[in-house]
């Protein structure tokens, strides 16, 4: 059974942190780019960040460029968003996905709020 389980979201001050985890089972996790997407409410779902199989490459949204880092431990499993100097404009919630050659997973998402 495939799952991708995000966790480490919540409440935090503008200008805080987190770190957003997203722990995949049930595929072969090095075979798939892992992406973090996030969705504010009223508003459609946008690409944060992306990487590689390996981890070789990234990309990442303007918004959040020089914030934000994603990594991905494939001994583990999991891919991470490092999320710095965060902003009212970041509360959403963050999805991570899975793409392979034929196929794509969704997590549940986790809600990040950044509000003083």
């Amino acid at each position: 059974q495939v799952q991708l389980v995000e966790s480490g979201g919540g409440l935090v001050q503008p200008g805080g942190s987190l770190r957003l985890s997203c722990a995949a089972s049930g595929f072969t996790f090095s075979s798939y780019a892992m992406s973090w997407y996030r969705q504010a409410p009223g508003k459609e779902r946008e690409l944060v960040a992306a990487i590689t199989r390996a981890g070789i490459n990234t990309n990442y949204a303007d918004s959040v460029k020089g914030r934000f880092t994603i990594s991905r431990d494939n001994a583990k499993n999991t891919v991470y968003l490092q999320m710095n100097s965060l902003k009212p404009e970041d509360t959403a919630v963050y999805y991570c996905k899975a793409r392979g050659v034929s196929y794509e997973y969704w997590g549940q998402g986790t809600q990040v709020t950044v509000s003083s």
